[in-house]
């Protein structure tokens, strides 16, 4: 089991940063894959970066060069750190480990106002 609890979300003006933080109960240094999605009204969940044990890290097109997803296996923690915010970004962030199973957090809400 793994439970995840995301923080960091907020309103932001267009332009703005914000950094998401996912907080696990177990070490994520023994865990696959961690990444952020996120879900918009009327949307379907959207994978937005990951990064694996190896430190691996892959992208959606429209976050490339403007979101940068880490790790700290010290504090069991995963970040977003988002600079250039758009109204596009808005939505709900979940955070997602891969370990045998799916587990997510319970989102974390993003709000960009143009």
């Amino acid at each position: 089991q793994v439970q995840l609890v995301e923080s960091g979300g907020g309103l932001v003006q267009a332009g703005g940063s914000l950094r998401l933080s996912c907080a696990s109960s177990r070490s994520i240094f023994s865990i696959n894959a961690m990444g952020w999605y996120r879900q918009a009204p009327g949307k379907q969940r959207e994978l937005v970066a990951g990064i694996t044990s190896g430190g691996s890290t892959n992208y959606a097109d429209s976050v490339k060069g403007r979101f940068t997803i880490s790790r700290d296996n010290t504090k069991n923690t995963v970040y977003l750190q988002m600079y250039m915010l758009k109204p596009e970004d808005t939505a709900v962030y979940y955070c997602n480990a891969r370990h045998g199973s799916d587990y997510w957090g319970q989102g974390t809400q993003v709000t960009v106002s143009s």
